[in-house]
C-alpha cells in the first residue's frame, strides 16, 4: 500500500507538472513567439530554405511595422499558407521599379546591407515599369531578399495589416546558422 501511495502521488506531481508546463506553452505560442520555417528561396541569401525563424508576435500589437523589417503574413493567394517577406515601403510611401532599382518616395532603396550588388529587381503583374504605386492606410509593400525567386507584391499586391503574424527575431534551426534576423535601416 505505501508503494502504490507513493506512485500515486508521483503520478499527480507529474500530471499537474505536464498540465503548467502545457498551458505555458499555449499561452507563448497563442500570445508571445511562434516558430516559422523558411520554405523555398525567396529570402536567399540572408534566410535558406529550411531555416526555423521565432517570430514575435507581441510587439506587433505594441508598435508599428517599420521598413526593413522581416514580418510573417498569411498569403494573400492562399490564407492556409505562410510568407516570410522584407518591409519595403509603408503606408503613404510612394514604390516605384525602374531599370532593375527599387524606388521609395523618389528616392533610389540602399539595399547594400542585405543583398548583393549583383541582385536587381524585376516587376510584376502588380507594378509595371516606372509605375508609382502609393501604399494604402494599413497596408504595406513587402519583397523577398532574392527578387528573382519571390513571389511578393510586385505581383499579388500589398500586404494588409490584419494579415501580419509578427515580426521575425531570430533564425533558431540549425543551430550552425543561429543569427539575429537583420531589420535593415532604410532612412524614414
Amino acid at each position: 500500500m505505501p508503494f502504490l501511495r507513493k506512485l500515486y502521488s508521483v503520478l499527480i506531481d507529474l500530471f499537474e507538472t505536464l498540465v503548467i508546463a502545457g498551458g505555458i506553452f499555449v499561452v507563448i505560442y497563442a500570445f508571445l513567439f511562434r516558430p516559422y520555417q523558411v520554405n523555398g528561396e525567396s529570402m536567399m541569401p540572408n534566410y535558406l530554405n529550411g531555416e526555423y525563424i521565432l517570430t514575435n508576435l507581441i510587439t506587433l500589437r505594441l508598435g508599428e511595422v517599420e521598413k526593413g523589417e522581416v514580418i510573417v503574413f498569411k498569403a494573400p493567394t492562399n490564407h492556409e499558407k505562410d510568407y516570410i517577406k522584407r518591409v519595403i515601403a509603408v503606408a503613404g510611401d510612394t514604390v516605384m521599379i525602374q531599370d532593375g532599382n527599387v524606388y521609395v518616395n523618389g528616392q533610389l532603396l540602399d539595399e547594400s546591407e542585405y543583398l548583393p550588388s549583383t541582385f536587381t529587381t524585376s516587376n510584376g503583374n502588380f507594378i509595371k515599369p516606372g509605375e508609382k504605386l502609393i501604399v494604402p492606410q494599413d497596408e504595406y509593400f513587402v519583397m523577398g531578399d532574392n527578387r528573382s525567386a519571390s513571389s511578393d507584391s510586385r505581383e499579388w499586391g500589398f500586404v494588409k495589416r490584419n494579415e501580419i503574424i509578427g515580426k521575425s527575431m531570430v533564425v533558431y534551426w540549425p543551430p550552425s546558422e543561429f543569427k539575429i534576423v537583420h531589420q535593415a535601416q532604410y532612412d524614414k
